[in-house]
């Protein structure tokens, strides 16, 4: 088990839910990665108190029922309550409300009925059912309170009055009207707390803003007594810079009736005898912030009486006879109320952050009866703590986290061995294992002796690397890839993995467990594949062109000698092609056509490539006919090499363009006719007179012929006879 725990003046206080304590996880979370967490020391000896204990922005306000076995808590974002039962340690439902709260108070002695004060001047009464009815104040409200025996809810608010809400009869009573002493305390603005003596006289204590406490009998509805502002409260700014007065932010009532707890606006806490006028005691808080929470405890030891005092900042408990501080917590979150469990050493606490916080204070009382596991985990660590000093005490999360370990070598290399002498840096040094523990103070100074230029070293460290990131991401021919050699067969493995993960991964979506990926490249098992060159595929090969007769190879990369040079970029690339343009336009206005031609670098026929289809093929510039094609860029250069006056004499003149018939530059045109049969021209009969005349052709041709002797085709008997058939 792993308990974060801290000391003040000998009090052990532990923290048993919260944001110091070990890191929660959810429960779907920790369901995929419990394979990695069996090893995590920290989240196996975690500690969960309850359930989902946490707002999803802050928590407001926090109560435990008479009973114990329910806690409601209020929080933020958006509004909505929490009500926990504490026996099974769990979330037991939650509700959104309309309006963030403010306060609420537990009627029941569960959680069944509960009234809540909320920031849009409304009161609303929740059951288990729901929000059971709601009602509006006329002014924003501060605290609420609940009378017992008459089934009153007092309702403090600004302005100088109290409203009191009548639960039986259901309706709102004459307020209480407040406003200074003997007309010295000046005029209330607003009333911040309210305090009642619950089991005793049954007195209401109210703070004012006037920094007075007055008391009120509520049956005979008058004021019986007005108490000044404590002497050497100070003075507090205002929003507009005005000083005052601090108010009374608390007040608490002793189980005996008889002692008075006020805290003020500038963290000053008074204890009252209610017989005389005159504090007992006064204490600071420290802070300066306004007091939240006063409450009065007694340990389980010698059942002395303590005070809880509670700032945003830090809750202390101290003795109530003589101001001895006793014990404190100081979060590391701000608080915002705090609450204290009947018969217990338990403190829980609503805070700005998500989790909300419990301490557990042994030396206050035991755990609570649903947590009672906890003592026996306690007395584990605390025998281990007498056993072995270093093993779990108060100190333990900060013994080490200032030091640095050295060997006895880099000890002696820092000039520090003179430390390991006896008596010598005791609080410095600390001996472990095969080394020390060095006071990280000390070895940085030792450091900074030994190499006074480290700090320039590393700076230029720190610029090179930033230099190489930068040239790496600049834009380059061929990219510096970690594969030297087979990029090809590079690709194609890093496309199938990536489809072989993709489609594992759809179908173990839904398994606990999650298998590691595929990754062929990082395999050291195939790491020669992709950096020697033994290796290295022939994609000139007869056998490679046979196994992948789609693939075109790639010829110049292997009739590279495996020599490999950094890739041009960009702008080197332009800046080579424009200085061998302008080069080349020199050299032709310089030299004429006829010896420009000799020196014409002679093409070489390319030879035919692994293509299937043969539209590529051709577009590639390849000999279809057994001659040597000449690409579109080769005519350009040729047309380039001539000059000009050579090009304009071989312009011929151009005829002018034809204008189609009846083409008009604008409009349509609509064309209509009339099909006719064009008359075929009457044959004369064979033998006739002109026949004679005629020479004689041979009968090369079917027309003319006699078809009598001939078969015929045709299935009509009628057309056989001679007969035809209409």
């Amino acid at each position: 088990m792993s308990l974060r725990v801290t000391q003040a003046n000998g009090v052990s206080v532990y923290t048993i839910s919260g944001s110091n304590t070990s890191r929660s996880l959810p429960d779907w979370l920790a369901r995929k990665r419990k394979r990695s967490l069996k090893n995590d020391e920290a989240y196996q000896n975690r500690v969960e108190l309850i359930q989902d204990f946490e707002f999803e922005e802050a928590s407001q306000c926090i109560q435990v029922s008479e009973d114990g076995e329910y806690a409601m808590a209020t929080g933020t974002y958006k509004p909505q309550m929490h009500i926990y039962h504490l026996p099974s340690s769990s979330l037991k439902y939650s509700r959104h409300t309309s309006a963030l709260n403010l306060t609420f108070l537990l009627l029941s002695q569960d959680y069944s009925k509960s009234l809540h004060l909320q920031t849009d001047r409304s009161l609303e009464f929740h059951t288990p059912m729901g929000c059971h009815y709601a009602t509006r104040i006329p002014r924003y409200g501060r605290s609420l309170a609940y009378l017992k025996p008459q089934a009153h809810a007092i309702v403090t608010a600004e302005g100088n009055e109290v409203f009191r809400l009548d639960l039986e009869a259901g309706r709102f009573l004459k307020p209480f009207e407040l406003g200074g002493y003997e007309g010295i305390g000046g005029e209330v603005k607003s009333v911040e707390c309210v305090g009642v003596a619950d089991g005793s006289h049954g007195l209401l204590a109210f703070g004012t803003s006037a920094g007075t406490t007055e008391f009120w009998d509520p049956r005979s509805r008058n004021r019986v007594g007005v108490l000044a502002p404590p002497p050497n409260s100070g003075l507090v700014a205002d929003t507009l810079g005005d000083m005052h007065t601090p108010s009374i932010t608390a007040t608490q009532f002793h189980r005996n009736g008889l002692t008075l707890a006020t805290g003020n606006q500038a963290g000053i806490i008074t204890l009252y005898d209610m017989r005389s006028p005159n504090p007992l005691l006064s204490k600071d808080q420290g802070y300066g912030f306004p007091i939240q929470t006063l409450q009065f405890l007694r340990t389980q030891t010698n059942a002395e009486e303590k005070v809880m005092s509670a700032d945003k900042r830090i809750i202390k408990l101290w003795d109530a006879a003589d101001g001895k501080a006793w014990t404190a917590i100081e979060p590391s979150v701000d608080l915002n109320h705090v609450t204290h469990i009947t018969n217990s050493g338990m403190i829980m606490t609503a805070n700005e952050g998500q989790q909300m916080h419990a301490f557990l204070i042994p030396a206050l009382g035991p755990s609570p009866e649903w947590c009672s596991h906890l003592d026996t985990q306690i007395e584990q660590l605390a025998d281990r703590s007498i056993n072995d000093p270093d093993a779990y005490n108060a100190g333990e999360a900060e013994t080490y986290d200032n030091y640095k370990f050295l060997t006895k070598a880099e000890m002696r290399s820092l000039a520090l061995d003179t430390y390991l002498e006896a008596g010598k840096g005791a609080n410095i040094i600390r001996p472990y294992m095969h080394g020390y523990f060095v006071s990280q103070k000390l070895y940085d100074e030792v450091r900074l002796i030994n190499n006074p230029f480290e700090w320039e070293q590393q700076r230029q460290r720190l610029v090179s690397q930033k230099i190489e990131k930068e040239r790496e991401s600049r834009i380059r021919t061929s990219a510096k890839d970690k594969v030297k050699i087979n990029k090809r067969l590079a690709e194609r493995i890093e496309h199938l993995e990536h489809k072989l993960n993709k489609k594992s991964k759809d179908a173990e979506e839904g398994e606990e467990e999650e298998q590691e990926k595929v990754n062929v490249a990082a395999d050291p098992r195939f790491a020669g594949l992709f950096s020697d060159q033994k290796f290295e595929v022939d994609e000139t090969s007869r056998e490679f062109q046979l196994l992948n007769p789609s693939t075109k190879p790639n010829v110049a990369a292997a009739a590279a000698a495996g020599e490999r040079k950094r890739g041009k970029t960009a702008v080197e690339l332009e800046a080579e092609s424009d200085s061998e343009k302008s080069g080349s336009d020199n050299e032709e206005s310089s030299e004429e056509e006829d010896n420009q031609e000799q020196y014409k670098p002679a093409q070489k026929k390319k030879e035919p490539e692994m293509r299937i289809s043969s539209s590529t093929y051709r577009k590639s510039g390849h000999d279809t006919r057994g001659f040597a094609a000449v690409s579109k860029n080769q005519k350009i250069a040729a047309k380039k090499e001539r000059t000009f006056g050579s090009r304009a004499a071989g312009i011929k003149d151009l005829p002018p363009p034809r204008a189609a018939r009846g083409a008009t530059s604008l409009g349509d045109k609509e064309v209509t006719f009339v099909p006719t049969r064009k008359p075929r021209p009457e044959r004369k009969p064979r033998g006739g007179d002109d026949d004679e005349d005629r020479p004689s052709k041979p009968d090369n041709g079917s027309r003319g012929r006699n078809f009598k002797d001939r078969r015929s085709a045709s299935g009509n008997a009628f057309r056989n006879m001679g007969i035809s058939s209409k």
